[in-house]
């Protein structure tokens, strides 16, 4: 399924300019009022919603998919409220988000369902949906490249790509690639590029580490951490040379230099904030990084939700 040239360029222009007016709105506000008291900390999603993921690009939106039903909720960075998309999820999960570059669309892993989404970011409305497998499996989060989509298995040892053309056409539901890995590589979780974008790193949750990948060949290597490992590791942000994993169950987010290849890093620290309640991802905007807390494992379930904003670490 291929987008219209036209609209994927005048969605270029359309975004440029939001931008600018909405950076120009903001740094005349922020004259008369602090950072804190124009950027909630606290963003609080709908009841039952049962966030994973979450996605910010260039404006402050973000958005929150729903392990529930799969629907999407985007929130206001400025003043902290949000709706949910008017065209509802398909009733299986959404876990890992990703925006592309002109804030049109949303690359959505599907959890249990075997599959993944590319959605209007405007109205909901599932443009494609990829069947990647219906076997037992769990696809849990995604990175988007300059041409294409990569999607973790946390209970498969592959990688399932989506290609993704020059100017944001979209593949038929059925040309994706399933990239295999060595059959230890299960337990999967968040996904990034390595600072020089040749390779992936891949956070394997139940030994804290961190893998190199071949996009390619799917080749992989231990990430050499001086020792250190990254346990309950989940989300993963990259930021020029900085790498960002989230932490889960230990309400923490480890903050890495990366080398250019991904080969080697350094953990410099670790974060938290009274306000984490098991974040699982973490997205980026100006000075604060967004986690939405899943709640896991709450007793009794949860049923409130909210996602935190931490000032971005200084280490």
């Amino acid at each position: 399924m291929s987008l219209n040239r036209r609209q994927v360029l005048t969605g270029f222009a359309t975004t440029a300019t939001a931008a600018a007016l909405v950076g120009s709105s903001t740094a005349a506000t922020a004259s008369s009022r602090s950072h804190a008291e124009l950027f909630p900390t606290i963003i609080h999603l709908p009841d039952n919603w049962l966030p994973e993921g979450i996605a910010i690009g260039v404006l402050p939106f973000a958005y929150f998919g729903s392990r529930a039903d799969g629907s999407i909720y985007r929130a206001n960075l400025i003043t902290g409220t949000g709706r949910v998309l008017p065209t509802p999820g398909p009733g299986t999960p959404a876990v890992g988000l990703k925006l592309d570059r002109v804030q049109r669309l949303l690359f959505v892993a599907g959890g249990n369902a075997g599959d993944g989404r590319v959605v209007s970011a405007h109205t909901g409305q599932i443009l494609v949906n990829f069947q990647f497998t219906t076997a037992d499996s769990f696809v849990n989060d995604v990175v988007l490249t300059d041409n294409a989509a990569f999607f973790t298995d946390t209970r498969s040892p592959v990688l399932y790509v989506v290609p993704v053309g020059r100017h944001g056409s979209l593949p038929e539901p059925t040309d994706f690639e399933t990239l295999l890995l060595p059959t230890e590589l299960t337990n999967l979780n968040g996904i990034a590029e390595t600072p020089d974008r040749r390779a992936l790193l891949v956070i394997q949750s139940n030994t804290g580490t961190l893998f190199r990948i071949d996009k390619s060949t799917g080749a992989a290597t231990p990430v050499d951490l001086a020792g250190q490992s990254l346990p309950n590791g989940d989300g993963l942000l990259l930021d020029g040379h900085t790498l960002y994993a989230v932490q889960n169950r230990s309400n923490m987010v480890a903050v890495l230099r990366m080398s250019g290849d991904g080969s080697s890093g350094t953990v410099l620290g670790r974060v938290t904030d009274p306000n984490l309640d098991v974040p699982t991802t973490v997205a980026k905007f100006f000075d604060r990084l967004y986690l939405p807390n899943a709640r896991f494992g709450a007793v009794p379930p949860a049923t409130t939700f909210t996602a935190v904003g931490i000032p971005v670490p200084r280490l």
